[in-house]
């Protein structure tokens, strides 16, 4: 007979406090800076005492899960060259800019896998009480579509803690929405 787990919901007993807890902010290469701006500006208002910005790697896997949120990964493709730290050298530069002049601790995470895994993980590990994420920018045919390339759905599906989403795109009324 097959054992139907049903994973643990959220429920008050399991909210984490927003003062004095840090908050992750999903970042992605090129994100404007209003993503960073919002997190400091909740940061301020909780008294975060970090972000914790991070980028996951879809083309890396997780090989280990350290207790500080960093992880070791290796590329899913044997044959892939081993551009990473580049990339995450340039995200980091990134969030400096972004940061600069901001009175707001900081660290970045460059993790490996699934998106909402791996945010999920660092949130647990650094015990953060909300999650910052930019809405997907792009034009989507489909809700399916729109749906599975969405962070915040992704998080909002798979843990119990807050998502704050940030809006990079208006769209006017009278045209489409990715649902419509």
């Amino acid at each position: 007979m097959a054992h139907h787990h049903t994973p643990p919901q959220p429920h008050p007993s399991r909210l984490t406090e927003f003062a004095g807890h840090p908050l992750v902010v999903s970042v992605t290469p090129g994100q404007p800076h209003l993503v960073a701006a919002t997190a400091v500006s909740l940061a301020h208002a909780t008294g975060a005492p970090t972000l914790y910005f991070a980028y996951v790697d879809s083309s890396r896997y997780t090989i280990d899960e350290f207790p500080d949120g960093t992880v070791s990964h290796a590329s899913i493709d044997p044959d892939a060259d081993e551009d990473w730290e580049d990339l995450a050298a340039t995200l980091t530069t990134e969030v400096e800019v972004a940061m600069h002049g901001q009175n707001q601790a900081w660290e970045f995470r460059y993790l490996a896998g699934r998106v909402d895994r791996s945010l999920t993980h660092l949130a647990r590990a650094v015990d953060a009480a909300a999650f910052v994420v930019a809405t997907h920018l792009g034009h989507h045919h489909h809700i399916r579509d729109f749906v599975r390339e969405s962070i915040s759905v992704q998080l909002t599906h798979h843990q119990h803690r807050p998502v704050l989403v940030v809006p990079l795109e208006v769209i006017d009324w009278e045209s489409h929405a990715p649902w419509d």
